[in-house]
């Protein structure tokens, strides 16, 4: 029999919905839910330390500053606790170093990490050194990292200079950019939910397919049967626990050989498709 193939759960961000984004509760938490996919998102600090944050504009005490204008040793002071959110939960959280951030995959070595590099940083600095400072911070956890940028050159760049498997974040969903990344050929394509049109089927090839911003199962089994292999979500506590609940339906008696992965963010297809090559 044709075994059926997985849907990963991506936690974008770590645990955002229950945590601040990008902050080290978050990252925990989703390693404490068993998520074996984690997607951290990364500026570049004014000294060119890399650090886990999406907006390239901060609140600080000093008003509305850039990222890229304060020091990692600035950064890490700055408060990100969401007060707005969460209230007082979570206050004295701050911005992490990415090298922060990976350190925690010292307990969990299955942990797999999309490392994704803010534009508003290769703007700022170029590529090349974004990238340099980046491979610089990502060495001692090498075989666990995955480089993903909406910049061409950047991947390119990231695999050319130390072999590192590459994500590229599609502008649009057509022929013109899937004829880039056909040359390109990454590891990874993600996409944003909102770029797939109301008819499509996502093009085969030796990349496999991440989705951002899936907030249910119903969605997310919708993106499996037109090709998605990851799902990314900000609630992965939610979606995992929908996921493994759906696998669960799905498993074969206990004498058969199990297509469902024991862990809680997993879920087999409803479709069967050729797999992608695994990195």
């Amino acid at each position: 029999m044709k075994p059926a193939r997985f849907l990963h759960l991506v936690a974008h961000r770590g645990d955002a919905a229950g945590h601040p984004e990008n902050t080290l509760p978050a990252f925990q938490s989703a390693l404490d839910l068993g998520v074996r996919f984690i997607e951290v998102d990364v500026q570049l600090a004014a000294n060119g330390v890399p650090v886990a944050v999406r907006d390239p504009m901060i609140m600080t005490p000093d008003g509305v500053r850039m990222v890229g204008d304060l020091t990692a040793a600035e950064l890490t002071q700055v408060d990100a606790s969401e007060p707005a959110r969460f209230g007082e939960r979570f206050r004295g959280t701050c911005i992490p170093r990415l090298v922060d951030v990976l350190s925690l995959l010292t307990k969990r070595p299955e942990t797999t990490v999309f490392v994704t590099i803010g534009n508003a940083s290769i703007v700022r600095f170029g590529h090349e050194q974004v990238v340099a400072q980046l491979l610089e911070a990502l060495k001692p956890f090498r075989p666990r990292c995955v480089v993903v940028a909406a910049d061409l050159p950047a991947v390119h760049r990231a695999r050319q200079a130390a072999g590192f498997p590459i994500g590229w974040a599609i502008p649009s969903f057509d022929n013109h950019t899937r004829i880039k990344y056909e040359a390109l050929q990454p590891e990874f394509l993600f996409c944003e939910r909102g770029l797939l049109p109301e008819s499509y089927q996502l093009w085969r090839g030796p990349w496999r397919w991440v989705v951002r911003d899936v907030p249910t199962l119903d969605i997310a089994l919708d993106l499996a049967a037109h090709g998605a292999d990851f799902v990314a979500t900000p609630d992965a506590r939610s979606l995992g626990e929908a996921m493994r609940a759906h696998a669960a339906t799905l498993a074969p008696p206990r004498n058969l050989e199990s297509t469902i992965a024991d862990d809680a963010t997993t879920v087999a297809r409803t479709t069967l498709v050729p797999r992608a090559q695994k990195i």
